[in-house]
Formats: structure tokens, C-alpha cells, sequence
């Protein structure tokens, strides 16, 4: 059986020091610059397997913005619990926020929550949050009254099986209320990794290493961000 403790993530080619983080050169000139990015998520967000470096940290570093990064691990859009994606929404106590982005959860379909459907409405009450699809829904309206900025979603490029009926769950919420969807799960660099998979770009069959969030998470994010910005 494959050790998967903290000596084995750490011996992957993938997570070598040249991809810390603290490595990576800031681009000279970025539309991010300066700004203030809020993740949401779970363990890709987090970067579990890679160190707890994610595409987010990267973007941060990158693009000279700054980034709050609300992810644990095994945490549920579905509002099941003080740790849900909805709870801890709420307890963000950042200001002001230029970008939201949020990940579409593989844990709702390892711990079968219901999907529901796209509410008739925009209502934040009208939601039922213990669905994935009235917590996308709420979390969209809850973000867009809080911060006034951009929302985004973002779909993880592995997940478990059932994962396909939630992106395009996603795409139907998001066709409804105008937003983008970086949908890493449907894109064709992702279906078929490099040959270096996964000792470089994978740790599992879901989580990247750093290598991963560098060289195939990030530069996916930033192409959808930067078009955000430089359409205003």
C-alpha cells in the first residue's frame, strides 16, 4: 500500500523546493496587481498534498495581489455543518473584496449530498443550502451583496466519480446568474495530463502537487481572471 503521509508528499518531484512558492517570479505588468482575491474552498484550494501551496498562492505571488484563502479539507458546499463552505463564508470578516472565486467541491459527491436544482429566484432565502445547488446559489447572492465584486467558480481538474453531473449542475446556475465557470474538468489539458503524471503534476487521482498548481492550475486561472478585468 502507498504511503501518503507527510514524508511521501514531500519526497514527490512535484513538490520540490523550486516550486515553492517563494520561488516563482512576479510578472512585471498583471491586471490582478493589487487587488484583493477571496478563495473558498476545500483541499485543492487549500493545496493538501502540495504543502498547503495552491494555484492561490501562486496567483497571489505571481500577480502581486492579495489573496484570503478560506479552504478545509473534506468540506461541502451542502450547509451541513460549522465547517461547510456557507459557514465559513459567513465568518469572513474581509472588508473589501475585488474578486471572488470559488471551488466546486468534490466532497458533495464523496459524501452523496443532494444535488437539488436552480432555484426560480434570486433570493438568498429562497435557496435551500443543504443542496449543492441552493448552496452555489446562495453563496453567489451572499457574495455579490457582501463585496460587490466578480464571482467565479472554478471545477477541480480530477474528481470521484459524479463529479460530471455537478459541473454541469454549475453551468446551468451560472448561464442563471451571468458568471464564469474556469472549468478545469472539462478541459481537454486536463483529461489528458502529461506523460509525467503523477509523480510530477498529481499526487492522487485528485489533488496536484505544486508543480501542478504551477504550471497547469495557475496559468488555466489567471487566462479566465485577467479576461474579467480587462473587459471592465
Amino acid at each position: 500500500m502507498k504511503q501518503t503521509g507527510s514524508a511521501y508528499y514531500l519526497s514527490l518531484p512535484g513538490n520540490a523546493p523550486q516550486y515553492a512558492p517563494e520561488n516563482v517570479t512576479p510578472l512585471e505588468d498583471s491586471p490582478l496587481a493589487g487587488k484583493h482575491l477571496i478563495f473558498l474552498g476545500s483541499s485543492v484550494t487549500r493545496g493538501a498534498c502540495a504543502l498547503r501551496n495552491s494555484f492561490a498562492d501562486y496567483i497571489a505571488v505571481r500577480n502581486r495581489c492579495t489573496v484570503t484563502k478560506e479552504a478545509v479539507s473534506g468540506t461541502t458546499l451542502a450547509d451541513d455543518g460549522p465547517d461547510s463552505y456557507i459557514s465559513r463564508l459567513k465568518r469572513l470578516e474581509d472588508p473589501r473584496a475585488d474578486l471572488f472565486i470559488c471551488q466546486l467541491s468534490t466532497n458533495d459527491v464523496l459524501q452523496r449530498k443532494p444535488p437539488g436544482a436552480v432555484a426560480d429566484g434570486f433570493e438568498e432565502d429562497g435557496f435551500d443550502t443543504k443542496t449543492v445547488a441552493g448552496a452555489i446559489e446562495y453563496i453567489i447572492a451572499y457574495a455579490r451583496r457582501t463585496w460587490h465584486c466578480p464571482v467565479v467558480f472554478y471545477t477541480c481538474p480530477r474528481a470521484a466519480d459524479g463529479y460530471a453531473a455537478m459541473v454541469a449542475l454549475l453551468h446551468r446556475i451560472a448561464e442563471k446568474w451571468d458568471i464564469p465557470v474556469i472549468d478545469m474538468w472539462s478541459d481537454p489539458a486536463f483529461r489528458s495530463l502529461p506523460a509525467e503524471y503523477p509523480n510530477l503534476y498529481m499526487a492522487d487521482d485528485v489533488h496536484p502537487t505544486r508543480a501542478g498548481h504551477l504550471r497547469l492550475l495557475t496559468p488555466c486561472a489567471e487566462t479566465a481572471l485577467y479576461r474579467i478585468f480587462r473587459s471592465e
